[in-house]
């Protein structure tokens, strides 16, 4: 079947960097799915993984971690799901991604697509939909429908993860958004999923809040350029208040923290899974609530660009969109 992979790390304008393979057909036992894959899409990750792991001497690395499909076979022990069913989720970085024909993922982590989306609208919502939600409600402990009137900064919001933040923040809290974009696109897409106000994270954020009438945040999702934003967020921060962080800093020192009793999260998506955690159904549930707030017309795809087939050249197209730092929503590719 076909798929796309690597053998070694390489920048993207190297065509060897993603290439179209073939591979065999896979099998579904235990928990697990057999999923024809209809479209996926590229989130930052991807790019991480193909910059820095090697697969073993004569192997391929397969990317991809979101992914729509139809399930075409099922393991003995699943019963979540059955074949002919419409799905969407976002796997395990600890197994081969969805950039190929056939795909394997634990039914425990998949949620049934939305009817009203088209694949490659549903494929660009996985990853950031569970990073989000996981983020905002796990870690941030905000309540859904909850009377509470305080305020979340969101750095970053007008990418991947920001735009579903932001969408589930407004429709399903009571929380004051803040979101940072920085060219006048981006923040015009903030203010249409629901911000209440768009800063600019390339001036100083303490002096816009105030401007806003928003000194600080009792919580902040830090979704990009954390090592930049830190000392910002520190002063910013609400005393007792929560700082949740995605991205991958080089250094995050706690200590500054302590004065105002704040807590440090770190959202990683992928745990669940990894770990095959006892609530690791959690996953499955989000998706499926997720999929009813898009059908009732709640939530919507945060899909901007479809760039073609499931091919390697498409693949390395989206790859440096993402390397560029200046992608909005989400993109998607479709068929192979």
């Amino acid at each position: 079947m076909k798929a796309v992979g690597y053998q070694e790390p390489l920048p993207i304008d190297n065509p060897r960097s993603l290439m179209d393979i073939e591979i065999p057909e896979p099998q579904a036992t235990g928990r697990d799915l057999m999923v024809e894959v209809k479209a996926v899409s590229v989130n930052p990750v991807d790019t991480k993984v193909r910059k820095s792991a090697k697969p073993e001497p004569g192997q391929y690395k397969i990317l991809g971690w979101d992914a729509a499909g139809i399930v075409r076979g099922v393991g003995a022990e699943c019963s979540l799901f059955k074949p002919g069913d419409e799905v969407y989720y976002a796997g395990s970085i600890a197994r081969p991604g969805t950039n190929q024909e056939l795909h394997l993922v634990d039914e425990r982590i998949v949620g049934r697509k939305p009817n009203k989306l088209s694949f490659a609208e549903a494929a660009a919502l996985p990853l950031t939909t569970i990073t989000a939600w996981e983020l905002l409600f796990d870690r941030l402990g905000a309540e859904k429908n909850g009377p509470e009137r305080s305020s979340l900064l969101i750095v970053g919001g007008a990418g991947g993860v920001g735009s579903i933040l932001i969408q589930i923040t407004r429709k399903l809290t009571s929380l004051k958004i803040i979101a940072t974009a920085s060219r006048p696109e981006t923040k015009q897409w903030c203010l249409d999923l629901g911000a209440h106000y768009v800063i600019d994270h390339n001036d100083p954020l303490e002096e816009q809040m105030r401007a806003i009438g928003v000194p600080s945040a009792e919580r902040i999702a830090s979704l990009t350029a954390t090592d930049i934003h830190y000392p910002s967020l520190i002063e910013l921060v609400a005393p007792q208040g929560k700082i949740g962080v995605i991205d991958d800093p080089k250094t995050l020192d706690a200590k500054p923290l302590k004065g105002k009793c704040v807590s440090l999260h770190w959202e990683f998506m992928f745990a669940r899974a990894v770990y095959k955690t006892p609530d690791m159904i959690a996953q499955h549930n989000l998706l499926n609530e997720t999929a009813g707030l898009v059908d009732a017309g709640v939530i919507r795809t945060t899909v901007t660009e479809v760039l073609g087939r499931i091919n390697a050249e498409n693949l390395r197209k989206a790859h440096a969109l993402i390397e560029s730092g200046r992608a909005q929503g989400k993109i998607v590719l479709a068929g192979f």
